[in-house]
């Protein structure tokens, strides 16, 4: 496809400086261009694409996307926006495939990860054919790839499309996060309808404060025909009286009037049996078995979605009842062990208060807590998550989390002055395998271990490095080596 053919998708002011030329392919990493690749010089925050442009010529480049003219014998697109340029080039190098499918949104602090799940799931058992872009797993149809962002870059993304496309996907649910929104990783998708789960404290280390969080968000729906809104959240349910969201909007809650809700609520250790209610329109009895209160609200957030796109009520009350678990996700392991070892994803103030509520809920003896904070984020979140923790918890275990860059005792003296305005006791191991195995080897019949912060990860990040850490895996080789001992 010619330069000049790609520029007309773009919005905005674009320049061709230099000759027209074939594309081949496209980039943003200068080490992998090949010969016929056009390059984007996307500014960043600790770096600038515009500074990588001499060495993609070098490589072969038949062009570069730039937003200010370079010293270089290249053809150059200037446009206004280069991310937002990247979007849109993509899309169009590989033929606009979002176009030929409808397209589902999830946004939100938490639940974007289990409310996808649960909407594949709902609309395979209508029988609609199902593409998954998430934080744990890629889907086409049955098919299953990893995953390395939620929300991948625009031309990972719209390949990814592509294959969807080809493959006969006819609805892709997606999650969307503010990081993407505020990157435009989505720029130009037209969602048939979005949602928006909950909103807490999270992300401060990019967005600075909660309503430039918010304002980020928010932007899905722009893009939306319509919305889903959980509106038990009070800064969504004033998002909505202030008509913030540019797009007609469907409610769900349990407290608030919505247009869906539930009813009749049952939580125990098995999951949630409750009365799922299209006002004015039908009721579904649903024995959902993942359990914990939030999920009702991941439920009804899956339900409306799938509902706007045409699903039956059938189809959904069968979709909701096939989730056994969602990966990372208050995922009970299988250990054979008088007690219980649950993992979860939960790296947030409100997440962690979420899971930890749920399982003190239905435990039969001590909730033991194991987490930390990861590093190089959001630092007033530390201390919180340590009172929310020594606050609901019989015994807390602080570790590290991912340190990433930081000193990991800083992150765990930060976390430490929230447990410390409680009464629960506590014990700090930095090293996160050790710490597992304290936990392992003080639980005792009936206790529930509460592994929150890895979920799905399969490594653990420490100064760049990222050397292999699945807890699934921890947790069996610790036990197979203390029934040894």
């Amino acid at each position: 496809m010619k330069l000049w053919e790609l520029a007309g998708h773009v919005p905005g002011k674009t320049r061709l400086i230099g000759a027209d030329v074939e594309i081949s392919s496209v980039e943003i990493d200068s080490r992998k261009v090949q010969p016929g690749a056009l390059f984007f010089c996307i500014p960043g925050t600790n770096a600038d694409g515009h500074d990588f442009a001499p060495a993609a010529a070098q490589h072969g480049a038949a062009a570069l996307v730039v937003e200010r003219e370079l010293p270089l014998e290249i053809p150059q697109l200037l446009v206004e926006n280069a991310r937002e340029a990247l979007a849109y080039l993509a899309a169009a190098f590989y033929g606009n495939p979002a176009k030929n499918m409808r397209l589902i949104g999830i946004t939100g602090t938490k639940g974007k990860t289990t409310v996808s799940y649960l909407v594949k799931s709902i609309l395979d058992s209508a029988g609609v054919k199902t593409g998954l872009i998430g934080t744990v797993s890629t889907y086409i149809g049955s098919e299953q790839f990893p995953s390395r962002l939620s929300t991948p870059d625009p031309i990972e993304f719209h390949s990814i499309l592509r294959r969807m496309d080809d493959a006969g996907v006819e609805v892709v649910v997606m999650e969307v996060t503010a990081h993407a929104l505020a990157q435009c990783r989505v720029a130009g998708l037209a969602y048939d309808v979005a949602a928006f789960t909950n909103f807490s404290q999270d992300h401060l280390d990019y967005f600075g404060t909660m309503e430039r969080y918010l304002e980020a968000k928010l932007l899905l729906a722009r893009q939306a025909k319509q919305m889903v809104v959980n509106v038990d959240d009070e800064h969504l349910a004033l998002a909505v009286q202030q008509g913030r969201f540019l797009c007609p909007v469907k409610t769900v809650g349990i407290r608030a009037r919505a247009d869906i809700y539930a009813k009749n609520i049952e939580v125990d250790e098995r999951g949630c049996n409750f009365l799922l209610c299209f006002h004015k329109r039908f009721r579904i009895p649903v024995q959902l078995r993942v359990p914990g209160i939030f999920n009702v609200y991941n439920s009804l957030v899956a339900a409306a979605l799938c509902n706007a796109v045409g699903v039956d009520q059938d189809s959904i009350r069968r979709g909701l009842e096939a989730v056994r678990t969602i990966p990372g996700r208050i995922e009970l392991l299988n250990t054979g062990t008088p007690y219980h070892v649950i993992l979860d994803y939960a790296h947030s103030p409100d997440a962690l208060e979420n899971v930890l509520r749920a399982v003190r809920q239905t435990a039969r003896a001590r909730v033991i807590a194991l987490f930390g904070c990861g590093g190089d984020r959001d630092r007033e979140k530390r201390p919180l998550m340590g009172e929310i923790g020594g606050r609901l918890a019989d015994y807390v275990i602080l570790t590290s989390d991912n340190p990433r860059s930081e000193d990991p005792y800083e992150i765990l003296a930060s976390v430490e002055e929230g447990i410390k305005r409680t009464d629960c006791p506590y014990v700090v191991i930095e090293n996160r395998r050790e710490a597992i195995r304290e936990a392992l080897r003080i639980a005792q019949e009936n206790d529930v271990v509460v592994l929150a912060g890895k979920g799905q990860e399969t490594n653990q990040e420490i100064r760049g490095v990222k050397p292999p850490f699945d807890e699934r895996i921890v947790v069996a080789e610790l036990l197979a080596q203390m029934r040894g001992e």
